[in-house]
Formats: structure tokens, C-alpha cells, sequence
């Protein structure tokens, strides 16, 4: 049984956050209970007890058959209640605005999770439009300016082997290559993606140092088709003025818990 800060790990509540985080990851692609015994390594009938639970709480759904199971709208008030509860996301919040109004364009706001990083905000271009919000999603970091801008900031030997997956072909695959374009953010002061992670979108990653290292990080995406070195050149200069003004009003010790 692993151990975290010295406690044992409570085997009951680590299987039901892997359940509801497979659940999660499959999004839109519902699953059957043995599909969920077999992936997660346990017994039909304890699978099948623990879903009856959570879907009581509201934590799972399932269809009208009893079949097919899914996430449950209990996670999305949960996740909710983390993004309205957390100070530098309300902190942030107004900057992004500011950015997506000067500059016409989509601004995000990411949050380092493990390998990979999770959209905590977003401000989506009028000129360019998801048909799927990027909030509560994840990306691997090395395929992204967010996750790029904050991998910088952390020291190489942390990096883990590859090969990476591949999102677009210009996706970097190998820590050799992933890491000569973290030496160019460190040198440039802010992470560049062309197209590393959707073929067409460009980014512009800018790593928020009110932490240390950093843990959040905002960015500019913006269609290549849009991309002229003279707009580059201007979202580069409006991001760095608003990284500079979050950092200058980044919440202190004023009271409010230092999460980790």
C-alpha cells in the first residue's frame, strides 16, 4: 500500500478517484461496468457496488438500460466551486479581458497538474470560436505555450524520457528537442507553439512568477492565418505588460491559505 507524507494511502477512497477520473477522461464515450473491472483491476461486483454509490450522490450517471456510465454532474459543481474559490483565478480573471480585448484574440489561463496542464479560464476570440470550451480540460505540457512556458521554469533533469506523444506534426517528440526550445523560452522570456498542439493555432505562453517555481501561466492563441510578424510582435508586448501587472498585484500572505 503506497504512502503519501508518511500516511497509508485509504485503498477505498484512491479506487473511487481513479474511477471517476477514467470516467472523466473518457468525456463524451460512456463505458460499461466490466470495461471499468477490467481497467481498473477490481472485482465486477465491487465495481458495481462502489458505481451504485456515487451515482446515488450524483457523482456517476448512467443511461436507461443501467448499462452505460458516465460522469456525473456532482463533478462539475465541484470543479466549479474550485475555480470561483481560488484567489488567483479570480485575480487573473480581469487581465485576461484586458488581453483579449487589446489584441482581438483567445487568452487562457493554465495551472500546472502532473505532466500536463489544466485551463482554468479562457477568453475566446470573436473572430475565432471552440465549438468546445478549453476550461476543465487538460493538455500535456509539452505540447503547449502554457505548459511550455512553465516547464521552463523548472530545472531539466526533472523532465521526464521520451518519446512524448505526438499531437500535430510538429508536435516535439524527444526530450532532446523539447529540451532546446525550453533553452529558447528561457533565453526569450515566454514559450511559443506553432502548432504544436492544434494544426492552424499558434501560442504565446508567458509563466506567472508569483510562484517558485511557477505554477500558472497565461497565453494568446491566435490562427495562423492571422499571424503577421507586426501582430507578433504586438501580442508579445501586450502579454508581457499583462504578466507584469498580475505578478505586481499577485495576492501575498494575506491570510488566505498557501495551497499546495
Amino acid at each position: 500500500m503506497s504512502e503519501t507524507g508518511g500516511v497509508r494511502e485509504v485503498k477505498s477512497a484512491a479506487r473511487t478517484v481513479e474511477l471517476l477520473e477514467l470516467l472523466a477522461a473518457r468525456g463524451d464515450r460512456p463505458t460499461r461496468l466490466q470495461e471499468l473491472a477490467d481497467e481498473l483491476g477490481v472485482p465486477r461486483s465491487s465495481m458495481y457496488a462502489l458505481l451504485q454509490t456515487l451515482i446515488s450522490r450524483g457523482w456517476v450517471r448512467t443511461d436507461v438500460t443501467g448499462s452505460l456510465y458516465g460522469i456525473g454532474i456532482h463533478a462539475l459543481l465541484t470543479g466549479t466551486s474550485y475555480l470561483d474559490s481560488d484567489p488567483r483565478v479570480r485575480l487573473v480573471r480581469p487581465y485576461l479581458d484586458e488581453a483579449s480585448e487589446a489584441l482581438g484574440e483567445t487568452i487562457h489561463l493554465g495551472r500546472l497538474d502532473g505532466r500536463g496542464v489544466a485551463y482554468l479560464a479562457t477568453r475566446e476570440s470573436h473572430e475565432y470560436l471552440r465549438t468546445i470550451s478549453r476550461v476543465g480540460r487538460r493538455l500535456p505540457a509539452h505540447v503547449g505555450a502554457l505548459g511550455k512556458a512553465l516547464l521552463a521554469q523548472r530545472p531539466d533533469d526533472e523532465l521526464p524520457e521520451g518519446p512524448y506523444e505526438a499531437f500535430t506534426p510538429h508536435s516535439r517528440t524527444s526530450r532532446q528537442a523539447l529540451l532546446a526550445d525550453l533553452a529558447g523560452v528561457r533565453a526569450r522570456g515566454y514559450s511559443v507553439d506553432r502548432e504544436e498542439g492544434v494544426l492552424g493555432i499558434v501560442g504565446f505562453g508567458f509563466a506567472l512568477r508569483y510562484d517558485t517555481p511557477a505554477q500558472d501561466a497565461v497565453s494568446c492563441s491566435v490562427p495562423v492565418a492571422r499571424l503577421t510578424p507586426e501582430h507578433e510582435e504586438r501580442i508579445v508586448a501586450v502579454m508581457r505588460e499583462i504578466r507584469a501587472k498580475i505578478e505586481a498585484t499577485a495576492p501575498g500572505s494575506s491570510g488566505a491559505p498557501n495551497w499546495r
